[in-house]
């Protein structure tokens, strides 16, 4: 897909209000960047592209977006191993490994409920977008921002994103309503929907221990972010708003820091603690089975368990009176090292690819490139539009190894797991930690 939207943005007529179209790296780095459901830009998609150019790159957004659902549904359930009969009869997927999916049934589950929600979503913006456009833009306008914030790609039909709309709650909150769905998973959605359906029967539904672990870190995360940029931008980007409109926008940049990329604020003029933790939250993401990017906030939430756990003096990670299998620690613990190390590596060819250029710019501003690249947030500090040439490929590379790496990374050391239960093991010797 990545390569049919280079072609595409660097071949086809009718794309670009200037008929110049994009060069190879600027095609490859737009297409990526959609296709990953990044939000990353080097040029203006609401001014540079004609709405067919839009429209093509809101194609490549859908596809990705659900193709990452699938493909990350798919694998989630794989490496699960076999799901209880409880759970078997809540997700439409009964696998023991990937070849017992039934993947028909579940692209179609994952294709009716993504269209549905952005169709609702698009109901709603449209109406909140009609007094300010023509019908037809008003439209264009909503199904655009509802596709992209469930897709949690951060692409925008308006050149500062969503920084003209901060006082208009009838837009904000169904965006930030779509970004948690989409980043939310398709299996914590699925049970929700079976546990509502299961209400006024005779049946007794149990949410499983994952859903558990993503609503709960999720409104953690979602809350905690929410004190936090109030607390530290009251005075600073939020203070020329009323009040309630900073309410809004800083709840909404605790929503979108998790992978979406819509601003409403100027995060270049943001304090550096409000950066540095909006790093923070890019780092943790969304949750498995979603297009979210990041080390997921299962992964988060288990490495917290752990040291809990060590602190305490057990040797096994427990919640809501389940305990969490081994491997699926030490899966944990390598995708978190995997990031960190991929996320170090960048932000030093970063510094050194950046260092010859006209501009001398804070290492924070570089650090937080990375990171959202990686973690396929899109939020920027207006850095991306400048950055050299081989920072641009960096970027990409970036933006594709955060998208398929770290579900990959996951799936390996299951297999690898898996095919050496058994074998042999050497020789035990401790060494010094700490």
């Amino acid at each position: 897909m990545i390569l049919v939207g280079t072609v595409g943005l660097r071949m086809v007529p009718g794309f670009y209000v200037d008929a110049q179209p994009l060069g190879w790296i600027d095609a490859f780095f737009t297409a990526t960047s959609a296709v990953c459901v990044t939000g990353l830009i080097v040029v203006d998609t609401a001014t540079h592209f004609t709405w067919l150019g839009q429209a093509f790159i809101l194609f490549l957004i859908q596809v990705g977006g659900l193709g990452m659902i699938t493909i990350t549904s798919l694998i989630t359930l794989s490496l699960g191993r076999r799901l209880s009969l409880r759970a078997e009869s809540v997700v439409p997927l009964m696998p023991s490994s990937a070849p017992d999916v039934n993947v028909g049934r579940l692209v179609r589950d994952i294709v009716l409920f993504t269209a549905s929600i952005e169709l609702l979503g698009a109901a709603i913006l449209f109406f909140a977008f009609l007094p300010h456009f023509a019908p037809g833009a008003a439209a264009w306008h909503a199904v655009f921002q509802s596709v992209s914030a469930f897709c949690n790609a951060g692409f925008s039909t308006f050149s500062n994103s969503l920084e003209g709309w901060t006082g208009n709650s009838l837009i904000l909150w169904p965006i930030m309503a779509l970004i948690v769905l989409g980043g939310i998973g398709f299996l914590t959605l699925e049970e929700l929907g079976a546990r509502r359906r299961a209400r006024g029967t005779d049946r007794r539904f149990r949410l499983s221990l994952h859903s558990r672990v993503v609503l709960f870190t999720t409104v953690v995360l979602l809350v905690g972010g929410w004190l936090v940029y109030t607390a530290l931008e009251w005075r600073g980007v939020l203070s020329d708003m009323p009040l309630i409109a900073r309410v809004e926008n800083a709840l909404f940049m605790s929503v979108t820091a998790r992978t979406a990329g819509f601003n409403t604020v100027p995060y270049s003029e943001a304090a550096d603690p409000t950066n540095f933790f909006t790093i923070l939250l890019m780092s943790i993401g969304g949750s498995p089975g979603s297009t979210a990017g990041g080390v997921k906030t299962t992964s988060f939430f288990v490495l917290g368990l752990l040291a809990w756990s060590r602190f305490r003096g057990r040797t096994t990670v427990s919640a809501w009176s389940r305990t969490v299998p081994e491997e699926t620690v030490q899966r944990a613990v390598g995708l978190f090292v995997v990031a960190f190390g991929a996320v170090t590596v960048g932000i030093l060819l970063y510094t050194i690819l950046e260092a010859n250029g006209a501009r001398s710019d804070p290492f924070l501003w570089l650090m937080f490139e990375a990171v959202s690249a990686f973690n396929t947030v899109g939020l920027s500090l207006g850095e991306t539009g400048e950055l050299e040439p081989m920072s641009r490929i960096l970027t990409t590379v970036l933006m594709f190894a955060g998208r398929i790496g770290p579900l990959s990374f996951a799936a390996a050391l299951a297999i690898r797991a898996s095919a050496s239960s058994g074998r042999y093991h050497f020789a035990q010797e401790d060494v010094s930690i700490g």
